[in-house]
């Protein structure tokens, strides 16, 4: 179903190969798999799953109240419906680091990153975050290491610690993380050039920049980030920044006016829905599923 032609193992590959290129991949955050779907198909390098945003969309604000089941369901149905490796903000890993990463390799996630923050966590980009010893988060990032199975999954790890110890002190916690098998490192909330310069000049790894709105981040421009050495970039809540903005403005303004007349531009055309979900393909199904034509519904 969803006339997926990769294979995680295979998205795996891809991801590790990108990776050991001098271009540094752009990933979107996907707040579900139709937006996966559109990532793909515009051609980003990967999809990211955003614990923040999996938060917001339940309801919750991001302070470690998603459980094991609710982020690896949704993961895995919004991995399951692109060809693109998926990265997946695990939190601070659970109740069970083993059990974690068992269950994302199973649901055909591509990595995932683990952060240094006490359980219950909140976004990288508030201030008075909490964290674990360095010596506890080793721990942790070695328990991940030994539950994956297959050697292209990619065991990330995340430091807060820039807000609260400083960055020298966090690029020693990252070294440490690297020693225990890390082989991504994402330095959160970083401020300017000389910091991300700075964490780059440090640190022998892979390195990921998380370029949220409205944080502590200048954003920068994606080639600028590769100029520094970066590998990753993520864009985490701006699809559902993008969304939850219209559907809003949108609501008003029916609520307002008694009608959507005046925002019919606004919306998805009914034709371009049915492309992105591949309507058509199912006729190789059921050759009644798709016997009508969209003319008119642009």
């Amino acid at each position: 179903m969803h006339f997926i032609e990769k294979e995680p193992s295979q998205k795996r590959i891809d991801f590790n190969e990108k990776l050991k290129s001098n271009k540094i991949l752009r990933v979107p955050g996907a707040y579900n798999p139709l937006t996966a779907k559109l990532i793909e198909e515009i051609g980003y390098d990967a999809v990211y799953v955003s614990g923040g945003v999996m938060a917001n969309d339940l309801g919750f604000p991001d302070i470690g109240l998603t459980t094991l089941q609710d982020v690896s369901t949704r993961s895995y149905l919004i991995s399951r419906v692109t060809n693109l490796p998926t990265i997946v903000d695990i939190d601070t890993g659970f109740k069970s680091c083993k059990e974690t990463i068992e269950t994302f390799e199973e649901f055909g996630i591509t990595a995932v990153h683990l952060e240094d923050q006490i359980e219950r966590k909140r976004c990288g980009h508030l201030d008075n975050k909490e964290l674990i010893s360095t010596e506890d988060m080793v721990n942790k990032i070695k328990e991940c290491v030994t539950a994956k199975k297959d050697e292209n999954f990619k065991i990330i790890a995340r430091s807060d610690a820039k807000g609260v110890e400083g960055i020298d002190k966090m690029i020693d916690r990252c070294k440490a993380y690297i020693d225990a098998g890390a082989e991504i490192i994402f330095p959160e909330a970083l401020h300017d050039e000389k910091d991300f310069e700075k964490v780059r000049k440090e640190l022998p790894c892979y390195l990921l920049a998380n370029m949220t709105e409205f944080g502590k981040s200048k954003l920068f421009n994606y080639k600028e980030l590769e100029s520094f050495g970066y590998n990753i970039v993520i864009y985490p809540v701006t699809t559902q920044r993008l969304a939850m903005k219209n559907v809003e403005d949108g609501l008003r303004d029916i609520y307002a006016n008694g009608h959507q007349n005046n925002i019919i531009d606004k919306m998805q055309t009914r034709k371009r829905l049915y492309e992105l979900v591949d309507y058509e393909k199912y006729n190789s199904l059921d050759e009644k599923i798709y016997n009508f034509n969209t003319d008119g519904h642009e």
